[in-house]
């Protein structure tokens, strides 16, 4: 594999890894207002939590391996703006770790509720542990919108892609992601469909760079 296909393999990863993880395993148990009802599901499918939170620590090492090749890529047209958009990728890991690793302390919770007719003490707790789990989430999503666009300048700077998909990125990461990242965070409700606009971009980005290259055989900077 060309070295310049590395940044694909990365964003398709990052693309993949939280789709599973999350959509498709983790927000089916935790999607709700009923506490009670999300503590049943939770405890009623231990394996597919457990495989949620794994998923999630995936991803996170997903975020950390993306961060890099796009600093080692990136860094000779603006060294600091990189090495902080890998600060801001690197503290989104950490944050989603943090996040997720909460379900396994819910899980738990969960099962000992099952068996004791979820007393009130108990979905008190797993409410308080969902609110952090949330809370973390948003915080890493703030890390994300704010590291991002960082990488998307310098990217469309660099013109190792063409200039429409690094600014696809670029503005989809700063609106929607940011501002309702900012919203979410005062505790305004904010739609899924408002993700939308960024939501194929890296794996849109990651098959043309798979496909295509990287314009000019860009090496990684040494």
């Amino acid at each position: 594999m060309k070295k310049n296909r590395i940044m694909g393999v990365a964003f398709l990863i990052q693309s993949i890894t939280p789709l599973i993880a999350s959509a498709v395993l983790l927000n089916p148990l935790i999607s709700g207002n009923d506490i009670i009802q999300i503590m049943t599901r939770v405890a009623g499918n231990p394996v597919q939590m457990r495989a949620a939170v794994l998923g999630e620590m995936i991803t996170a090492l997903g975020i950390i391996f993306l961060g890099v090749v796009l600093y080692q890529f990136l860094r000779k047209e603006n060294e600091i703006m990189a090495l902080t958009g890998l600060g801001f990728y690197m503290m989104e890991a950490v944050l989603l770790v943090i996040s997720r690793s909460t379900g396994f302390t819910l899980l738990g919770i969960s099962l000992e509720s099952a068996v004791a007719g979820h007393p009130v003490y108990l979905q008190s707790i797993a409410d308080m542990l969902l609110n952090t789990m949330d809370f973390n989430y948003t915080l890493a999503m703030l890390a994300f919108s704010t590291g991002a666009p960082l990488f998307y300048y310098l990217l469309y700077r660099s013109r190792m892609v063409p200039s429409a998909l690094a600014l696809w990125g670029f503005v989809t990461a700063i609106i929607p992601c940011l501002a309702a990242t900012l919203l979410s965070m005062m505790g305004i409700y904010v739609p899924f469909f408002v993700y939308l606009p960024y939501a194929p971009f890296e794996f849109v980005i990651g098959i043309w760079i798979l496909v295509k290259g990287i314009r000019g055989q860009a090496i990684i900077a040494k």
